[in-house]
C-alpha cells in the first residue's frame, strides 16, 4: 500500500509540473551584441550575421560576426548545450546591404538558401556564406559575386571548417617550417 501511495504521489507531482518552452525567437541585433568567437561588436563588421539559441540559456543567444562561423559552430561536436534554433541575416531583405545587413531581418538557418564559395568576405575577413530567403536573389548574388547556391545541408565542411589564408598570411609550407624550427629549439 505504501509503494502505491508513493507512486501516485510522484505521478501527481509530475502531472503538476508545468513545462515552459524556451523562447527561441530571433532577437534584434543591438549595439550590445558581440560575436561569440571574436567578442567584438557586431555592428562594427560588414556582412551577414547569425545567432544561435542554446538549451538552458534563455534570452541569451550566441551572436556570430559571420554566417560561416555559426555553420562551423553547428558542425562542431564539442558543444556544451543543445542548439535549439539558429537565425541568419536575410541579405535579400528590403534595405539589407553589406555594410548594414539589418537588425531584425532574421530567417531560420535551415530555411535559408546560401551562396557559398564566391568573392564575398565577411566581417572577420574570411570567405562568407551568404544567406537569402529568396532563391532568385541568391542566384542573382551568385552571378554577380561568384559561388554556388545551396541549402544549409549541402554546404561542404571545407567551406566552414578549413583554415583561412588572409592577405599577408604565410602559406602552409612557411607555417610548417616555422613549427619545425620551434620544435627543434624547444628541446634545447
Amino acid at each position: 500500500m505504501r509503494v502505491l501511495f508513493i507512486i501516485l504521489t510522484l505521478l501527481a507531482l509530475t502531472a503538476c509540473k508545468e513545462e515552459v518552452a524556451q523562447d527561441t525567437s530571433a532577437l534584434p541585433m543591438t549595439a550590445d551584441a558581440v560575436g561569440h568567437y571574436c567578442q567584438m561588436n557586431l555592428l562594427e563588421h560588414d556582412g551577414p550575421k547569425a545567432q544561435a539559441h542554446l538549451a538552458g540559456l534563455p534570452g541569451a543567444p550566441l551572436f556570430f560576426s559571420q554566417v560561416r562561423d555559426v555553420v562551423a559552430y553547428m558542425r562542431m561536436p564539442e558543444q556544451s548545450h543543445e542548439i535549439l534554433a539558429v537565425w541568419v541575416s536575410d541579405m535579400g531583405a528590403p534595405g539589407a546591404t553589406w555594410a548594414a545587413p539589418g537588425a531584425a531581418n532574421w530567417i531560420a538557418a535551415r530555411d535559408a538558401i546560401y551562396v557559398v564559395g564566391g568573392q564575398a568576405v565577411g566581417g572577420m575577413g574570411a570567405p562568407e556564406i551568404v544567406p537569402f530567403s529568396d532563391p532568385e536573389k541568391a542566384t542573382a548574388f551568385a552571378k554577380a559575386n561568384g559561388g554556388d547556391v545551396m541549402p544549409l545541408a549541402e554546404i561542404p565542411d571545407s567551406a566552414v571548417l578549413a583554415p583561412v589564408v588572409l592577405d599577408g598570411d604565410a602559406d602552409d609550407a612557411d607555417f610548417n617550417e616555422r613549427l619545425r624550427n620551434l620544435s627543434r629549439t624547444s628541446g634545447d
